[in-house]
């Protein structure tokens, strides 16, 4: 067996022992399915016009990613990216963003440096059984208060199920 024949079979051993994972390695993880985000920005939507308010609704996965926006009639335009932001803050922090906004109300500024934090409340994790799987934001109701009120109501409607 020549030099490169024996190079090539370690290759393909190493990648074949590679490749296989037990059961120790690997886990099962709980994740925010379309449908399921689809079924927490329709929450929020319904709670927005219950509330006679507009907005934009972004609801994002366990990672940050969007899953579904929309955003209401008469709502200004930069109000979805305002309410993605929102939404992968408290879904990558854990936490809702009005803890944030909070935290720099009293005196913990250098928060503002973090550039994947936006601090400004209407951004509440998904949690389904202790676990976060997404999360909601809400950006251009009436008030911030109420963007954190829609948003708590849909976050909320993920777990009543």
């Amino acid at each position: 067996m020549n030099a490169l024949m024996k190079t090539g079979a370690a290759a393909m051993l190493a990648l074949a022992s590679a490749g296989s994972l037990s059961a120790a390695q690997v886990t099962e993880k709980k994740s925010l399915t379309l449908d399921g985000a689809r079924a927490v920005a329709s929450a929020a939507e319904s709670e927005a016009k219950r509330l006679k308010a507009g907005g934009a609704i972004a609801v994002v996965d366990e990672g940050g990613h969007l899953l579904c926006l929309i955003r209401l009639d008469g709502t200004f335009a930069a109000a979805s990216d305002i309410a993605t932001a929102k939404a992968r803050s408290a879904a990558l922090f854990e936490r809702p963003t009005s803890v944030f906004e909070n935290a720099i109300k009293n005196g913990r500024f250098s928060l503002v440096a973090n550039k994947e934090l936006m601090p400004l409340e209407g951004g509440v994790p998904v949690v389904v059984d202790g676990v976060v799987v997404g999360a909601v934001g809400v950006a251009g109701a009436m008030s911030s208060a109420q963007d954190d009120e829609i948003a708590k109501a849909a976050a909320a409607s993920a777990t009543a199920k």
